[in-house]
């Protein structure tokens, strides 16, 4: 059984700051990529930030220059750094991790519970 529990998100003004936090517990062998995905109310989710066992890191355009994805491997935890949040960045967030359970088996995806990040004034 595996689990990713989500923390840090709320309610910030334009301009704001926030940090997520995920952190994946239960039967880990491997973690591979662990990421962020969001979704805001009727559209469909969306790839935000991703980063690699290695620390390779991928972002969503819309969000280049203003969040920033790490990991702590030792810590199973990814985190999301926002910055300069707009309105648009308005949505629930989802922790996304790809984890082996055994070193025989394939890797599968797992998500958390998602997070809900509002920006507004």
């Amino acid at each position: 059984q595996v689990q990713l529990v989500e923390s840090g998100g709320g309610l910030v003004q334009p301009g704001g700051s926030l940090r997520l936090s995920c952190a994946a517990s239960g039967r880990i062998f491997r973690l591979n990529a662990m990421g962020w995905y969001r979704q805001a109310p009727g559209k469909q989710r969306e790839l935000v930030a991703t980063n690699t066992r290695d620390g390779i890191t991928n972002y969503a355009d819309s969000v280049k220059g203003r969040f920033t994805v790490s990991r702590d491997n030792a810590k199973n935890t990814v985190y999301l750094q926002m910055n300069n949040l707009k309105p648009e960045d308005t949505a629930v967030y989802y922790c996304n991790a790809k984890i082996l359970i055994r070193s025989y088996a394939s890797e599968q995806a797992y998500w958390g519970q998602g997070t809900q990040v509002t920006v507004s004034s």
